[in-house]
């Protein structure tokens, strides 16, 4: 049994970086020669000895040469804007330099030094980086930087005076203007914080020589305000906002790092601070057996080489073989926009231990998590649940939600994220989080299609926070949330156990206290499957595959089902064959105020 603390670490205070930055110290330290952006003379050296036996680093480079091959094809960068955002032009080129760079500095072709030439003078000739969405300006500048460290050694004299110029005028001054239009990225907890700070870093050291006051603010704001998004992950690794944002925050956290340890010598602490290194032992938890990842928060997708990429960074950091997903690299393909660099991160790995992979596991935090698997991987099986907060960035009223797989069939399943664009597009307030913001009456959002429960089909309290209380590892894993606060002033208390009773079966219990304002509870399951209605449960079905759901108390009930394909708004995300199921609770078949509601899933 493990008790856990039920507050948010991070409401405590913030731990700091390590932070001697003045422009004296980086007159001192700073590598004077490039390339000194991820990579080293020495890194590169061992990169191209490597290069000449390593099979797989053979495979990756010529999937790199491919892609410039590719990119040679393709026309050069314009100003294009989606909606508000020219995020998709900074990732390309983002990609584009990782690329064209690595491959030049490997077989030293003229015509993708020419190509290099060509993208960074059209990107610095636009007329600003999109300022109002300062993600585009950060991946703009770290794509630049990358460019003039690891190719300004062969590019004109005047496309590199040009690049610092640019990196100083559309980069670094207007990351100052804190009075401008979505500037919280500076102070924030989230992925911009990472993001923007980490673009910034790169620019400020490329201009040092340029602006060595300009830059050495940067660099110093940059290890003040880090913090902020590196202690989301404290005590466990957990990212609050779900695998696919820990993956972009996550990425230019890491680049971070390695940009202050090639440029300076060390990294001031960030790898090292707490949770940050175990976030990737929470991103594999959260991808099922399937493939498919837990998906909450604005989160859908699969582990794909683009994560797995990441996961070698880490893997080149500790020598764990688990993070080195081998098939990734042996046949590489859809790598994304980090491609260049990560053939460095491969190149360092050395394999020193294989860490064995947990089937019981846990995080706390802001969004704490548990999951269950089987060891016999012959018999898949995933319990994914979460307790948290909707108030967090990306966050959804889905405290108490969970997905289950059992025989590789996902049969309890999470709506996940939406496009913003078209939302955005006619004016739909998607970042709003109060309590009466329309973000919640989105099928994605709100917890009425989550699988938790719903008290007087009211939402839950945005600013409600459920803990995970207890954990208990064993035959017969148990997990517990504390889901009272979500409901504050509705109910007394429920505090919610789900429990792995076999290899073929969950039991998900409720343990509920109601008061005077209690006039009903709905507990509710998600589910794609085709569904039967029983005597006292249901039998989904799906892909020729059965899984029974049995009420196990209280006594006398049924479920309903209800279809949300097509979605109740116009708006919402379509999701075929999408049903809620729904057990219906009246609090006047309560007796003596206390409820406890058990329902158990098995397979075959």
């Amino acid at each position: 049994m493990c008790l856990l603390s039920s507050s948010i670490a991070q409401d405590q205070n913030i731990p700091k970086l390590n932070n001697p930055v003045t422009v004296p110290y980086l007159e001192k330290n700073l590598q004077k020669s490039s390339p000194k952006l991820i990579l080293t003379p020495a890194l590169e050296r061992n990169l191209k000895s490597r290069l000449k036996n390593d099979k797989i680093l053979k495979k990756y480079y010529q999937y790199l040469v491919k892609e410039s091959e590719a990119i040679l094809e393709k026309p050069l960068l314009k100003r294009e804007l989606e909606g508000f955002r020219l995020l998709a032009v900074s990732t390309e080129m983002v990609e584009r330099m990782g690329v064209l760079c690595m491959v030049y500095r490997i077989d030293k072709d003229p015509g993708i030094l020419n190509r290099i030439d060509e993208e960074v003078k059209a990107v610095c000739n636009f007329s600003d980086w999109n300022n109002q969405h300062f993600l585009d300006v950060a991946e703009m500048s770290f794509a630049v930087a990358l460019a003039v460290d690891w190719a300004g050694r062969w590019l004109p004299k005047s496309t590199v005076k040009l690049a610092k110029v640019s990196l100083i005028e559309k980069g670094l001054k207007p990351s100052f203007n804190e009075g401008g239009t979505r500037m919280f990225w500076i102070k924030s907890k989230n992925n911009w914080n990472a993001v923007c700070h980490g673009g910034m870093i790169a620019a400020a050291l490329m201009t040092f020589d340029e602006n060595p006051t300009l830059a050495t603010k940067t660099i110093f704001r940059a290890l003040e305000k880090l913090p902020n998004s590196l202690n989301e992950y404290a005590p466990d690794g957990v990212y609050p906002e779900g695998p696919s944002y820990w993956g972009y925050g996550t990425y230019y956290t890491a680049l971070a790092s390695s940009m202050l340890s090639t440029a300076l010598g060390q990294d001031f602490g960030i790898y090292e601070s707490e949770g940050f290194k175990y976030s990737p032992d929470f991103y594999l938890q959260s991808v099922a057996p399937s493939g498919e990842y837990f998906n909450f928060s604005d989160c859908d997708g699969h582990l794909n080489g683009y994560s797995a990429l990441l996961l070698a960074w880490f893997g080149a950091k500790t020598g764990d073989g688990k993070y080195f997903i081998k098939k990734y690299f042996e046949d590489p393909e859809n790598l994304g926009r980090f491609a260049g660099p990560g053939l460095t991160w491969l190149s360092e790995y050395k394999i020193q231990k294989n860490t064995e992979f947990a089937t019981e596991w846990f995080g706390r935090g802001r969004n704490p998590v548990a999951y269950f698997r089987n060891s016999d991987n012959s018999k898949p099986y995933y319990l994914a649940a979460k307790g948290g907060t909707a108030s967090v960035t990306h966050g959804n009223m889905d405290a108490g939600t969970f997905v289950f797989e059992l025989n590789g069939v996902r049969w309890v399943v999470d709506p996940g994220n939406q496009k913003y664009y078209l939302l955005n597009k006619i004016g739909f307030n998607l970042s709003g989080s109060c309590q009466e913001c329309e973000r919640w009456t989105l099928l994605t959002k709100t917890n009425k299609n989550h699988s938790t429960l719903t008290v007087n089909n009211s939402r839950h309290l945005v600013k409600g926070y459920a803990p995970l209380t207890d954990f208990k590892k064993g035959n017969n894993p148990e997990a517990t949330f504390d889901l009272s606060e979500i409901f504050k002033g509705k109910i007394v208390s429920d505090i919610r156990t789900f429990i792995k009773d076999s290899d073929h079966s969950l039991i998900i219990e409720d343990n509920i206290v109601i008061n005077d304002s209690t006039e009903n509870i709905t507990w509710g399951l998600m589910t794609v499957a085709d569904v039967k209605i029983t005597e006292n449960g249901a039998i989904l079905k799906q892909e020729g595959k059965q899984l029974y759901l049995e009420i196990l108390s209280p006594g006398n009930l049924n479920v309903s089902v209800l279809s949300l394909d097509p979605p109740p708004l116009l708006i919402d995300k379509t999701i075929k064959g999408l049903k809620r199921i729904e057990i219906r609770i009246p609090a006047w078949t309560i007796e003596n105020s206390r409820c406890k509601i058990r329902v158990r899933l098995y397979g075959e």
